[in-house]
């Protein structure tokens, strides 16, 4: 699956697994060396732990790994006619304005202005223009919001 992010957001996941990869499997390797010097495995509430996080930790490396390997990188663009992925637009809603960055969902985080691309609000901005009105149906019932702006 293709996986939508920024160059920064990239190279954020990039070191963030290589940081898993070293560092924290050196940490897990270590418990579980400790744990398994402590004697009988069968009741070994150490090597379980140690265990479990060595799983979890492999899931992560193995979500991160699919992420950075099926990355496509978005640019921020300015001047476009539509909104599309790295789009940022201006919009309003009730009198209230607010800035939107289109991103990948890897790399959403509303609070920041950050939206999926796959979200309902961001596929409903998809391929509009400055001017248009966009309707959207949310958990908290329908929001219209117009484009002001595609910076």
């Amino acid at each position: 699956m293709e996986h939508l992010l920024t160059k920064a957001k990239y190279e954020e996941l990039k070191e963030e697994l290589k940081r898993l990869k070293t560092n924290e499997r050196l940490e897990v390797a270590a418990r579980l060396k400790v744990a398994k010097e402590l004697g009988d495995l069968s009741e070994n509430a150490e090597y379980f732990e140690a265990r479990e996080a060595q799983e979890q930790l492999e899931k992560k490396i193995y979500g991160l790994e699919d992420i950075v390997h099926n990355a496509k990188i978005i640019k921020i663009t300015k001047g476009k006619d539509t909104v599309s992925a790295g789009a940022i637009i201006n919009v309003s809603s009730n009198g209230k304005k607010q800035v939107f960055t289109i991103v990948g969902a890897s790399e959403a985080d509303p609070g920041k202005g950050y939206i999926s691309n796959e979200s309902p609000i961001g596929k409903a901005f998809l391929g509009k223009k400055s001017g248009d009105k966009v309707d959207v149906e949310t958990p908290a019932g329908k929001t219209s919001y117009k484009i002001t702006k595609i910076a």
